[in-house]
């Protein structure tokens, strides 16, 4: 696995597969960041506006479904992905 991109794009769901997604791989410090926020209490449009980067006043159904599917997709990685890690990362 290469070290991920600090700050990358994010998609407008994150992924629901049951195995570790490249996607992940590449967002695994904006999952870190978003379980940071969520254990911080921080407002989930601000951390819309501030780790996604994406507007939650011009788009609030997009920057919240965006960040609800992240967060779960960080929690996921806590309980199962991290395995996936363990054992090299995702399939290629």
């Amino acid at each position: 696995m290469q070290k991920p991109p600090l700050d990358p794009d994010v998609a407008d769901q994150a992924p629901r597969s049951p195995v570790l997604t490249g996607y992940d791989e590449q967002h695994l410090i904006t999952y870190l960041r978003l379980l940071d926020a969520a254990e911080d209490g921080a407002d989930w449009r601000e951390v819309a506006a501030i780790v996604l980067h994406l507007d939650p006043e011009r788009e609030p159904d997009r920057a919240r479904r965006a960040w609800e599917t992240h967060l779960a997709r960080a929690r996921w990685m806590t309980e199962h992905g991290y395995r996936h890690l363990l054992r090299g990362g995702a399939p290629h």
